[in-house]
């Protein structure tokens, strides 16, 4: 199987890249090769290329950014995958796209479902829905995988952050009343590699969410990474209110994963798991 893939430095790139399994072939697109910001080129870029699928691992990612520049992120997270979808479409190869879990408003305690209503409360959570609708709307073979909470050994995420601050400083504020699924991106970068096997050989696609288990808080996950990392730095439980940033975050970002499971074989990554993974690669 050969796979084109949008994004070549991004965390799901990276580990994409290092776990191909064998007898399956990429090319990665970094931006000099297609950039987000022109959907027109990237579309190009899809139909000029051989392939036999095609994951979308890059978009922006800033989220408190798109607050001021919503008009740009929803170039890169709307229109682009709209017009990759398309291309893929018409060349007749599936297309796997990852979305996230700012797509819901982020009420009730309940993990949502694939079909559960959208209401992002947040400028980046509006483009990637867009993207998303943009992916539907084209009516071709299609996987939109949703996940939250991405971390790894390289790129910036909030494993690195809380080592970093963590071998700085005695304590840390983090907010205990955000609830998700801390996502190793090592298990993103399986999970599309095993849908894309399964879609290139006919199966249906839809939308499906992937987040690593058990739930927690933001909290708890720092508390997990100072303990693991064997550092003495205290997690001081605090509130939303008390860390306001200009975007607006989901205090519930659960997932349901059940479907995605049933339909590919795939079942939640134990964080604390890929958690261990990243520490020894940073150490090593």
């Amino acid at each position: 199987m050969k796979l084109l893939v949008f994004g070549k430095t991004g965390q799901v790139a990276t580990e994409l890249a290092r776990r191909l399994p064998v007898g399956v072939t990429a090319r990665f697109l970094g931006r000099d090769a297609a950039d987000l910001a022109d959907p027109a080129a990237c579309a190009a870029a899809l139909i000029a290329a051989e392939c036999d699928a095609v994951i979308n691992a890059a978009a922006w990612t800033a989220v408190d950014k798109a607050e001021t520049d919503e008009a740009a992120a929803l170039v890169v997270n709307g229109a682009a995958p709209a017009a990759m979808a398309r291309a893929a479409a018409e060349k007749g190869v599936p297309f796997l796209h990852v979305s996230t879990d700012y797509v819901f408003d982020g009420t009730g305690q309940a993990p949502f479902q694939p079909d559960s209503p959208t209401g992002p409360i947040n400028a980046y959570g509006r483009t990637k829905l867009a993207g998303e609708q943009g992916v539907r709307a084209v009516g071709g073979t299609h996987l939109i995988l949703r996940t939250s909470w991405v971390v790894s050994a390289h790129g910036a995420n909030f494993v690195k952050t809380m080592l970093r601050l963590g071998r700085e400083r005695a304590s840390l504020n983090v907010v205990d009343d955000q609830w998700g699924g801390p996502t190793p991106a090592a298990a993103i970068a399986d999970a599309l590699l095993t849908a894309a096997a399964a879609l290139a050989a006919g199966a249906p696609g839809g939308t499906h969410h992937f987040s690593g288990a058990p739930d927690t808080t933001w909290a708890e996950f720092a508390r997990a990474i100072m303990t693991r990392a064997a550092l003495p730095c205290r997690i001081n439980d605090i509130p939303t209110t008390d860390f306001p940033t200009p975007a607006r975050r989901p205090a519930n970002s659960r997932l349901d994963c059940s479907a995605f499971a049933a339909a590919f074989g795939v079942a939640r990554p134990d964080w604390r798991a890929g958690l261990d993974d990243i520490l020894k690669e940073l150490s090593a």
